[in-house]
């Protein structure tokens, strides 16, 4: 299946997959709301963010480069604005991402933390004999009980569950912030 995916796209001599971006101009990759702003402080365009990282998503671990195919010529001190623009945006969203890690991290941790609390004073009221007699104490004893363990795997689950994802796309992020990033003039009758 990968193989039919991987045929959609062009290689290059040296065999990178090239993830093509056809645009009339260059104004066409970045959001409208922020059209006086230079090129290296735009937002880019969703669109064009998400077709990058579909198709990074799609090609895996073969290396890539994006191409940039504009109906327009482009001046070199604006295609260099350009490719910064989207390696900086693409080093952004790792950026945020690892945020979003620690800050998962660091949930996990006080939940951890606090489930072991609880755990430690659960055998500590369930160690004395006082307790087993009264059935408010039981209950609160096994209600500790609970809560720890309900605290304790929260914590690991979490871990588990929701680290790898936010590692992922840190990877493919960094991947797509250190790609090469090349202009190409089209021809006005290509455009049909």
């Amino acid at each position: 299946m990968r193989k039919r995916i991987l045929e959609r796209y062009s290689r290059t001599n040296d065999g990178e997959v090239i993830i093509d971006i056809a645009a009339a101009r260059i104004a066409d990759l970045y959001d409208d709301f922020d059209k006086h702003a230079p090129y290296l402080k735009k937002e880019l365009d969703q669109g064009l963010v998400e077709y990058i990282i579909d198709s990074v998503r799609e090609i895996g671990k073969e290396p890539f480069l994006v191409q940039v195919s504009l109906a327009a010529p482009v001046n070199e001190p604006v295609v260099c604005r350009v490719q910064t623009s989207l390696h900086n945006y693409f080093l952004y969203l790792k950026e945020l991402e690892a945020r979003d890690l620690r800050r998962l991290m660091r949930t996990s941790l006080v939940l951890f933390v606090v489930g072991v609390a609880i755990l430690t004073a659960s055998v500590w009221v369930n160690a004395r004999p006082s307790v087993r007699e009264v059935v408010l104490g039981k209950v609160v004893a096994e209600g500790l009980t609970i809560a720890a363990w309900v605290a304790l795997w929260e914590a690991l689950a979490m871990f588990l569950v929701n680290w790898a994802p936010h590692r992922r796309l840190i990877t493919m992020y960094e991947r797509i912030a250190k790609a090469d990033v090349r202009f190409v003039e089209v021809p006005h009758e290509a455009e049909a």
